[in-house]
Parts: C-alpha cells; structure tokens; sequence
C-alpha cells in the first residue's frame, strides 16, 4: 500500500504536534531530583518496552499481510498446528507476562525508593503544605513563618514536605523534583524533595479539585545555601512599618480599614485573617493568585479591584476602593519584601 506525499505530510505534521506535548517545563523526562530521576528512568524502559513490542506486531502484521497474497497453492509456513500453538503461548502468554512481572517489579523498587519513610530522617527542614480551594499554604515549621504558593529550598540538601487539605483532594505534584502525592482533609502524608541545581520548578495540583484547578500552581525555587537562608531570614520578620504621612502609610491604612483583615495576614500589624495568603512578604513572590499571573503593580492592581475577573470562583471578593486608595495600598504592598 502506497502512501501519497500528501498524506506522508499530514502524518508528519500530526507526529510532531503530539511530540510538543513533550517539550517544555515542567516535563518529568527532563528530572532534577534522584526521586524524579528514578521516574523519568522508569518512563524510558516503559517507552523503549513499548516500542520494542510496536516493532515486533508490525513485522508479525506485515508478514500476515504478505501470506494473505499469496498465489493459491504456495507453501503456508504456518500450517504447523502445533508450532502456531507454541507460538501463541509463548508471544501471548509467556512474554507478556515475564514484561509486566519485570516492570511491575521495577514500579515497586522505585516506589519504595522514593518513599520517605525509608529515607533519612535527619532533614533539616521541615514544610507542611495546605492545600485551598485554589491555592497553597505554605508553613515553615523550624522558623515558624507562612508563605504562599511558593516553596524555597536549599540545592543539595533533602527537604521534608507534609501535605493536608483544608477542603477537598488535591494532589501536589512538582514534575522535576518527584513523583505526585494527594492531599486528603483529616490526614497528612509525606514527601522529600531535593533539587541538583539551582533553579524555578513549577508545580500543580494534579487531582481534579473543582473549577479553578488548572490555575491551582506553586514553584518550588531551589537556591545556594546561603541564598536559602538569607530568605529565611527575610521571611521571619514582619513586615516593614511604613514612614508617618508617606503614600506607604496611607495604603498601610487602607488595607487595614478594609475586609482585608479578615482574610489576609501581615506580621507587625493587626490583619490576622487566616481565610488566604498570608501577604507578610508579598512583594517578594514570583506571581499571584497561585500562579495565574505574574506578580507585578498593574496585575495586581486588577486582582484587587475584581479577581473575579481574572480567576472565577476564587474566595476574594471584588474590593470596593477608590482610584486613590489602590495606588496607595500598591505602594505599601510594594513594601512587603
């Protein structure tokens, strides 16, 4: 059967919009941790299983195809019942069963390689993750600070993760650094990351969780040592006291004079909302509304005045605030590094 140019195109051109879906970041074949390591490592003895067994039914297809045009009357090299019978159980049952006893065999080392209950316990660190309907509390346990949406650790070194749900299921997943582990109301389970180099890894909830979850992302930002605990340091503080009669200050008042309060938290003040992000140190963040922009004035202008807009269904209200009174609280925003 012969295939025209056009088609062999159109073949072409299909193959490669299927294998964009394997370029880019996050990508777990493009692994930064020994755990991801192992699951990348097992998704290519999967692959190259897969291919090998293509190769073999196309050649096995082909030389039926060839048999059935035969002349009437030629020799059929299959006409042995007991060798058809032979060949049935062995590429039937035989084989098959030895590959999946051996990749089975291979997804439960890896598993209980990458549990962290058979990892050491001496982690330095220690973060418990919170997941909301749509976005991540982050809590420090040894320096007893929050965070949102963003997770820092130090390259090199092993960092223990516990992660719960404050509602529904979800499911934390940081492709390049490890496997995918679900968040479940009333339990905690366990996770250890590490990252070889210094760098950005995003995340995602990967367990469907309600309308917002696609937009429900963290980074994980793997850092120098030194780097890692300069941030802490920064991060255990509370946030910085505007000057007396500065546009800061005037912000500072109307974040506090509004319903902020009630959801958000700024250490050194009296907004203690536990409902979202803590906003201690907001300005310091890559993005906001858990990923779904980047965090800059202009965006975050927007978010504040109708997040709605921007991300809906998500637990912030629209603000009702003047013009003035947005510039303002950007300013003091701006001051929460």
């Amino acid at each position: 059967m012969k295939i025209s140019f056009r088609k062999r195109g159109v073949l072409i051109f299909l193959i490669g919009v299927l294998l964009t879906g394997c370029a880019g970041s996050p990508s777990m074949l493009a692994p930064h941790g020994a755990e991801a390591a192992r699951v990348a490592w097992l998704t290519w003895f999967m692959f190259a299983i897969a291919a090998i067994v293509l190769i073999v039914i196309s050649v096995l297809l082909w030389k039926a195809y060839q048999r059935s045009q035969r002349e009437v009357g030629e020799e059929d090299l299959y006409g042995n019942d007991r060798s058809t019978l032979r060949n049935v159980v062995v590429g039937g049952g035989a084989v098959p069963i030895v590959v999946l006893l051996v990749v089975m065999g291979l997804g439960i080392g890896i598993e209980r390689a990458n549990n962290p209950l058979n990892a050491s316990s001496n982690h330095q660190i220690d973060i418990e993750v919170i997941g909301h309907q749509w976005w991540w509390e982050i809590h420090y346990s040894n320096e007893n600070f929050d965070t949102a949406n963003e997770i820092h650790i130090p390259v090199g070194q092993p960092v223990t993760i516990h992660v719960t749900s404050a509602d529904v299921i979800h499911s934390f997943w940081v492709p390049e650094l490890h496997g995918k582990i679900d968040l479940i109301p009333g339990q905690t389970n366990t996770i250890t990351l590490e990252a070889d180099q210094a760098g950005v890894y995003r995340g995602q909830c990967a367990e469907f969780c309600g309308a917002q979850h696609a937009h429900m992302i963290f980074l994980v930002v793997a850092e120098p040592a030194d780097e890692f605990a300069a941030w802490v340091d920064t991060q255990s503080k509370a946030g910085v006291e505007p000057e007396v009669g500065s546009l800061e200050q005037e912000g500072q008042q109307a974040f506090l004079g509004s319903a902020c309060v009630y959801c958000h938290t700024i250490e050194g003040t009296n907004a203690s909302g536990k409902v979202g992000p803590d906003l201690t140190h907001l300005a310091s963040r890559y993005t906001i509304g858990a990923g779904v922009l980047p965090n800059t004035p202009g965006n975050l202008a927007g978010w504040i005045i109708n997040s709605q807009s921007i991300k809906p269904g998500n637990r912030m209200p629209p603000m009702d605030l003047s013009a003035v009174q947005v510039q303002a609280l950007l300013a003091y925003l701006a001051t929460l590094k």
